[in-house]
Order: structure tokens, then sequence, then C-alpha cells
């Protein structure tokens, strides 16, 4: 009711709303830049992958560079041709790091090679470069061969470098003098001006970078050293085909580690003798330290390069009870037991399919 003489009623704003668009408009802000900082992580992670792309390269391909070619067209011939996996990523690598100039001509590049190390080979220029491919499973010495067959390059030079401490990866221990396990597997454009000490440097820092990425530094979450961790991969990468098995025969590893139990791997009595085969019982008496079934605990290093897949099964082994694998089928799966009998009826299912004597 409003009083005669002083005019109309006024009412004032009640503050509950304005309080509540105020509390919207916040939430709304805050959602926002969440989104916005969402965007900004998958972008530099899409980035990240398209620069150092996860495994080994491929095939073999030619690619051509015309004359006068900007780097946009260089890097849509790049992505029809599989040596990377995104134009736009190579477009902004080379305008945030300067990358080039590229020179037109024919280039020998390997399909999923990846941003960075197809930058590198462009910037060589064509006909500069072979490639060294190193896969995973291989040892030191395998990758020296495959060096020795290089343009210029010596096996014997690189394998005493390799083994000399010279050059060091970041999760080496100050008591390890050899490189065994700690070079990346990858495809390595070989310029003219590489010599062997740069190759195996920018294997080790290839090597660094990855396992950094995979988590590696936490490696003492799980109860190893980061490079115990990389033994384990090592036994992992050498004895399994299949990724499915790969945190399965962690947790063997690390259960019988724990046990006082000897590994038993055969992968290490094969490299304990250093000829590829299958292994005997005679094998079975050498005296190494990297006979797991004379000497308990893991070997003393690595013994051989790691994939990704082998390095994360390593830093999570599967919460399971198992102290026993077999392989068990053709395609590479094994049969797990936690007891051994039931190890010794797996055994037999094996032999059955004749897939082990």
């Amino acid at each position: 009711m409003s009083v005669p003489g002083n005019g109309p009623t006024v009412h004032e704003p009640s503050p509950a709303p304005e309080a509540s668009r105020r509390r919207r408009r916040r939430r709304l802000v805050v959602a926002v830049l969440a989104v916005l900082v969402l965007l900004f992580v998958v972008a530099c992670a899409w980035l990240w992958y398209e620069i150092d792309p996860p495994g080994s390269s491929g095939s073999a391909v030619g690619v051509e560079l015309k004359p006068g070619w900007g780097v946009s067209q260089i890097a849509d011939r790049l992505e029809t041709s599989g040596v990377i996996g995104s134009s736009l990523a190579f477009q902004l690598y080379s305008r945030l790091t300067g990358a080039g100039p590229f020179r037109a001509g024919r280039y020998e590049l390997h399909r999923n090679l990846g941003v960075r190390d197809a930058a590198r080979a462009l910037e060589r220029g064509p006909g500069a470069d072979v490639a060294l491919v190193v896969f995973p499973g291989t040892t030191v010495g395998q990758v020296a061969e495959r060096v020795g067959k290089l343009p210029r390059m010596d096996g014997a030079r690189f394998l005493a470098l390799a083994r000399s401490g010279a050059i060091r990866s970041a999760y080496e221990p100050p008591t390890v003098g050899s490189l065994e396990g700690l070079l990346a597997p990858s495809t390595y454009p070989v310029g003219r001006h590489d010599t062997e000490e740069s190759l195996l440097r920018r294997m080790v820092v290839r090597f660094d970078e990855r396992s950094t990425a995979s988590g590696l530094t936490n490696a003492r979450a799980v109860g190893m050293t980061p490079y115990q961790a990389v033994i384990v991969a090592s036994l992992i990468q050498t004895e399994v085909k299949l990724d499915q098995d790969r945190p399965l025969v962690a947790a063997v590893v690390v259960n019988r580690v724990r046990d006082g139990m000897p590994l038993q791997i055969d992968s290490t009595l094969v490299y304990a003798r250093g000829t590829p085969g299958p292994v005997t019982n005679t094998d079975k008496l050498i005296n190494s330290p990297y006979n797991t079934y004379k000497v308990i605990g893991l070997p003393p290093t690595p013994i051989s390069t790691v994939s990704g897949a082998s390095l994360r099964a390593a830093l999570a082994p599967a919460n399971v009870p198992y102290r026993f694998y077999v392989l068990i089928d053709k395609s590479g799966k094994h049969a797990f037991a936690v007891t051994y009998a039931e190890h010794l009826r797996n055994v037999a299912v094996a032999r059955e399919k004749g897939l082990i004597r």
C-alpha cells in the first residue's frame, strides 16, 4: 500500500538474485578456463606425439621435394608419403624451432619417422643420409654390427664407445659402464658429418627422453630403481610377443625376485651364451651372472633394447600371484600359473602342441 502524497512506492532489487548471477558468471568463467586449459594440454600432447611418435619407424620411402616449395608444401608431401602423421605439426615445429632451410631433391626416408627426425633429415640435404634402424630386443653388439655396415662408420669403435662409459645415460648407475639396454629403438638418419660418437649420443638422448616420458623416474613406486626397471623391461622384451602378456610376465619377475626364487628366464642364457638358438640343459650350467637358472635376482644389466610397451609393463606389473609361465599358443600367448603343479600341467599342454621340447 502507498502513502498518499509520498509518490509511488520504490522497490529495491533483491540482493539474492544478483549474488546468484555473480556465482553463475564465476562458474562460467571457471568452466571456460578449464576447457581452454584442457584444449591446450591436448594440443601439446598431440604435437609431442607427432614430433616423436612411439615405436620404430616403418619401411623406406622416397620423397621428392620440388624447387621453390615452401614449408607447407613440403609438410603436405611428407604427410601424404606417410613419413609424418600431420602436415600442421611439421609446420608448427618448423616455425617454433626455426628448422630448415630444406633443399629440393630426392630424399630416402622412412614411414612413421616423426616430425623431428624428418626435419633433421631434410636439413642435411638430399642424398646426404642413410638410415640406421634399431629394433626393440637387440643387444648393443647387434646394433654395433648394423653401424659397421654404414658408410664411414666403424662398428668396433661404436661398440667400444658404448662399453667405455664415456657416453652415459641419465639412468645409468655410476658403477655401470655399458649402455646395454639404454639405446632407444628407432630409425636414425646418418649424415656425412655423423660419427660413431654422435650417433651413439643421439641414441642415448632419445632413450632418456622417451623413458622419462614413460614415467621411469617413478620406478621406486613399484619397489625398483629406474635401472632395475629397465632390466625387467629387457627381460619382458626378449620373452614376450603379445602386449597383453607383458604386465603378467612383469608380475612373474617381480614375484620371483621378492620370494628369492631364481628367475629361470631362457633369454638370459642366450645372452650369456652370446649366440642365438634354442636353450639346452648344458646352457643352464654356464658360469655367468646372466645365468638366471643359477644366480638369484636380476641380471647385472639389461640384455636388450626395450620398447615403450615393455618399459610401461615393467613399471606397472599386473597385480597377480603368478610365478610361472610357458608358451601355450603359436600366436605367442603364454599360460601362467601360481604353483609348480599348475605349471607342469601347462608345460604338458605346450609339449603336446609341439611348442616346446
